[in-house]
């Protein structure tokens, strides 16, 4: 898996202070997607162990109180991307029990299957479907279109 930017501080991708990690690959090409760069597997830069290290020492940090971590792209959920994304939330919810775990994806909750579903048992917050420029919105919420839903799930941590 590639991946395109990681931001260690952010708050524009969730709620809360967060660390955020925007994926390659998407087989959606939203026509109007701010991140078209992303869409190519092979954009970015390998995502290698350093980095997954990286993530959870910024989680760790107590100088920094963030409440978890963003899963963006691109799209986590583009099969590819699956093995590695699961490696890195099992590791948070081992390492960093506390923190929850949003993630976007373009496909609809209903079309996951396989792998897929596995790596949505670690998700907190899912903010599914396509962008639909028809449908754009800025005043919506983690959101970029009327039609994407944010699905809230109840971990036991």
């Amino acid at each position: 898996m590639n991946y395109l930017q990681y931001y260690p501080i952010d708050v524009v991708n969730g709620e809360g202070v967060r660390c955020t990690l925007f994926v390659s690959g998407c087989i959606h090409q939203c026509q109007g997607c701010y991140n078209q760069k992303s869409w190519s597997p092979d954009a970015g830069i390998p995502f290698e162990q350093t980095m997954e290290d990286q993530i959870i020492l910024d989680l760790q940090d107590t100088r920094i109180l963030r409440q978890g971590i963003s899963l963006t792209g691109g799209d986590p959920f583009f099969p590819a991307n699956v093995p590695t994304l699961l490696k890195l939330v099992q590791r948070i919810r081992h390492e960093c029990p506390e923190k929850d775990i949003w993630a976007w994806t373009g496909y609809q909750l209903s079309e996951l299957s396989g792998i897929q579903l596995t790596l949505l048992d670690y998700i907190d917050v899912l903010i599914d479907g396509k962008f639909i420029q028809a449908l754009a919105d800025p005043s919506l919420v983690w959101r970029g279109s009327s039609n994407q839903v944010i699905h809230r799930f109840n971990r036991k941590r």
